[in-house]
């Protein structure tokens, strides 16, 4: 399956040309599903290179000692927390360049934000991970942010600080669900959720070109109870993705992605937390105006 962002796309786990993550329906590579249930069949390793073994390589195989992940090249949970790290990391020292050397620059934000974009959308539709395109984008990323933040702490005093907290807590909450298995991540809770995301992201457009050619945010989807409502939805939303985040990442894990797939992983969950922290940001200042 392709997972998605609200704003960016991202392709699953892969091996070859082939795709690694779990399918919408039944009959993906890690066991089928039925419709809104959950997997019924055992999984399957995509990456095993199937052969014939005879009785001596049989043997040969038993005898020999466990391979970890440093001799599959497979990867880790502990890969995966490693990179994304690396990633936030980078975004969190962009931020502090933007917060502080580039204050009021408002035209240096927009062309951060632009340059992240387009970095993502090259990372996007490439079959493998480039460390170098996803920590270019973490970096350009935070720059825009950084400026954007320093915009809001003016107007409003610690919104900044409150919508880093509640990020934090989306994040720890959507885990600690996921691992409870409060969520599951079945066919049908994508679709809608897809669903949901589609009709989202073109409110937004609308909402942009009244604001362009209209002088003002006539759809109202920024200000007032609209505004709140609104984004309470792009957070849920946010949620949402961090769940098929998290549900690539465990798929990946047991059907042994390739090491450099944890950079893969590292990706979604940085897009989801920065989606879910512009919406927390902006419902903090509606709230607080």
């Amino acid at each position: 399956m392709r997972s998605s962002n609200p704003v960016l796309s991202r392709r699953g786990f892969t091996r070859a040309n082939d795709y690694a993550g779990f399918e919408p329906a039944g009959g993906g590579p890690y066991g089928g599903a039925q419709d809104g249930g959950p997997y019924t069949r055992p999984p399957r390793n995509p990456y095993d290179r199937p052969g014939p073994a005879g009785g001596g390589q049989l043997e040969e195989m038993y005898a020999a000692p466990a391979a970890g992940p440093a001799q599959t090249g497979r990867m880790t949970i502990d890969d995966v927390v490693t990179r994304t790290g690396l990633t936030l990391g980078t975004l969190t020292v962009g931020a502090v360049l933007g917060w502080v050397v580039l204050p009021d620059r408002v035209g240096v934000a927009v062309g951060a934000a632009l340059v992240a974009f387009v970095l993502a959308m090259v990372q996007a539709f490439r079959r493998r991970p480039v460390p170098a395109l996803i920590l270019g984008y973490a970096a350009f990323e935070g720059v825009f942010l950084g400026v954007l933040s320093r915009e809001y702490n003016q107007a409003w005093q610690g919104a900044p600080v409150q919508a880093v907290l509640g990020t934090v807590a989306v994040l720890a909450g959507m885990l600690v669900a996921y691992r409870a298995r409060i969520i599951r991540v079945t066919a049908r809770y994508q679709r809608i959720g897809m669903a949901v995301a589609i009709g989202f992201v073109l409110a937004m457009l609308v909402n942009l070109l009244f604001a362009a050619f209209g002088g003002s945010d006539t759809l109202g989807l920024r200000t007032g109870p609209l505004g709140i409502v609104f984004c309470v939805l792009g957070v849920a939303l946010g949620a949402f993705f961090l769940s098929l985040d998290f549900k690539q990442v465990e798929e990946g894990v047991r059907g042994g992605a390739p090491r450099e797939e944890s950079w893969l992983a590292a990706f979604g969950l940085t897009l989801s937390l920065v989606w879910i922290y512009l919406q927390l940001l902006q419902l903090i200042a509606i709230l607080r105006d």
